[in-house]
């Protein structure tokens, strides 16, 4: 796939979707940054039908830390790997308090050093928070950047470099969303929906309908 090809499939998904975004709900960096962690192996749907009492009850690290671990566990206990998302999430808030005056830190170094979470929480984070253009590669990226021969890869780190080096500049921000998006409602993991992707034409794929 040639530069031309990569930016015209960013120029169409920036079309039909000109302002992107997560569909975690949150009201805050610090909210944002708990929905991702319990994310992880989730579906955004159960993690938004947990967070919504969470968050009115417990809306800040002060006072998610308070519930303590069996606390937070009543409210997440419908969202998988529960028990170690509680323990993850009460020793972030803890750090939170005492490391960074109860705000969530805006590097990727500190983002990592806070319990459960890694390298594609910390890039959602930078993203969607804290505006800056990085690529989160979750399974959908994954399977998109290999399936369409936009950034192949073997490891999602792999792919996440070449995405970064291969959308174009003025994409890059928007990408991540655009991309989780696409996998998630079209480029769809057991049968792709070829005959209404609105990229099909530029796709490397060899099992696309009508290839």
């Amino acid at each position: 796939m040639n530069a031309s090809q990569r930016a015209a499939i960013f120029a169409r998904l920036q079309a039909a979707n000109p302002q992107p975004t997560t569909e975690l709900e949150y009201g805050s960096p610090f909210q944002l940054l708990v929905a991702v962690i319990l994310s992880a192996q989730a579906t955004d749907v159960s993690v938004n039908k947990a967070t919504k009492r969470l968050f009115a009850d417990a809306p800040t690290p002060a006072r998610m830390a308070a519930l303590g671990e069996a606390g937070l566990a009543d409210y997440i206990r419908s969202i998988g790997l529960y028990p170690t998302k509680a323990r993850n999430v009460i020793a972030t808030c803890n750090i939170l308090l005492v490391q960074h005056g109860g705000e969530v830190p805006r590097t990727r170094e500190a983002l990592e050093a806070l319990p459960g979470v890694g390298r594609k929480t910390a890039n959602v984070v930078l993203n969607t928070a804290f505006g800056e253009a990085t690529i989160a590669v979750d399974t959908h990226i994954f399977r998109v950047a290999n399936r369409t021969g936009l950034a192949p890869g073997k490891t999602p780190l792999a792919v996440e470099l070449k995405l970064l080096k291969n959308v174009p500049a003025e994409y890059r921000h928007d990408a991540h969303h655009w991309l989780i998006l696409h996998g998630r409602y079209v480029c769809t993991a057991r049968r792709p929906q070829c005959e209404r992707c609105i990229i099909a034409d530029l796709c490397e794929f060899k099992g696309k309908a009508g290839a």
